[in-house]
């Protein structure tokens, strides 16, 4: 397995990163010490989006269900096309009409699939995904929307679900990496406004979003998520691999630099093993 070290040389804090790089089956690089614990913010988010899946395809949920305010459906609430803002209860936009980034849509989402379940988020959310998966290390203590605690080699296993899926159809996870409302324009944070500021079910897509995150070698396809606590994981599908960091600093300038930088370095590492 190659070291990553070099690629996060130049984050804040370079001794508490990770970073690892994996395929379906196995990691192909790493760096730093990815069993350490932390809160891993937005990527929380990724896991809500799987679990609602599971319960889409048990049945207990349907996608089109009205959900969260008037108007809106867990489709909406996965696509923050609901009209919330980023915190609060208080509507800001229409439902469907923006691409709104939203804490409270994933929270009333999780809301919904607990009262359709007839158990608490967590325990759905442990029993359906992080139990089946093998995420040994990863618990929610709060909000699903950011507050679920991991580390790097769990959120592999995460990715790797992505990248092969075995919780869900591969025809599910189509449908949630398809652009949904996908006219809708928006602010992707920290990055700026983008028209269109694709998205589909819980995933952002990069699309041709213009700066972004991921590397500009990245496929338009790349689906995935970034977090305020230094973190991120993207699935590329035409390369066939994803990525996963924790940086240990929180998302500030610094990441609108390094990460592009970084995930520049991983997709070259990636491209002669096609």
């Amino acid at each position: 397995m190659l070291d990553l070290s070099s690629a996060i040389a130049a984050w804040p804090d370079p001794p508490s990163a990770s970073l690892a790089v994996t395929t379906p089956l196995a990691n192909v690089a790493a760096a730093g010490d990815t069993t350490r614990v932390s809160r891993i913010a937005s990527i929380s988010k990724l896991l809500a989006t799987l679990t609602a899946l599971v319960a889409f395809e048990e049945g207990t949920i349907g996608l089109d269900d009205p959900a969260g305010r008037p108007g809106a459906t867990v489709r909406h609430l996965l696509a923050h096309a609901a009209g919330y803002g980023f915190e609060g209860d208080e509507p800001v936009a229409n439902v469907g009409v923006r691409r709104i980034y939203s804490n409270t849509g994933i929270e009333h989402l999780a809301d919904y699939v607990a009262a359709q379940a007839g158990m608490p988020f967590a325990q759905y959310q442990h029993e359906a995904v992080i139990a089946p998966l093998g995420m040994t290390h990863t618990e929610l203590r709060g909000s699903p929307a950011y507050e679920v605690f991991s580390n790097v080699d769990d959120l592999v296993l995460l990715a790797r679900e992505f990248l092969s899926p075995m919780l869900i159809d591969q025809s599910t996870l189509a449908e949630a990496t398809t652009p949904q409302w996908p006219l809708l324009k928006g602010v992707l944070p920290g990055f700026g406004s983008h028209d269109p500021n694709t998205w589909g079910l819980g995933f952002e897509i990069k699309a041709n979003k213009s700066p972004h995150w991921t590397a500009p070698t990245n496929s338009p396809t790349t689906f995935g998520h970034f977090g305020g606590a230094g973190t991120f994981l993207w699935v590329d599908p035409e390369l066939k691999a994803a990525a996963v960091a924790i940086s240990g600093t929180p998302f500030d300038t610094w990441a609108v630099e390094a990460w592009p930088a970084t995930n520049a370095q991983i997709v070259q590492l990636l491209r002669p093993r096609r």
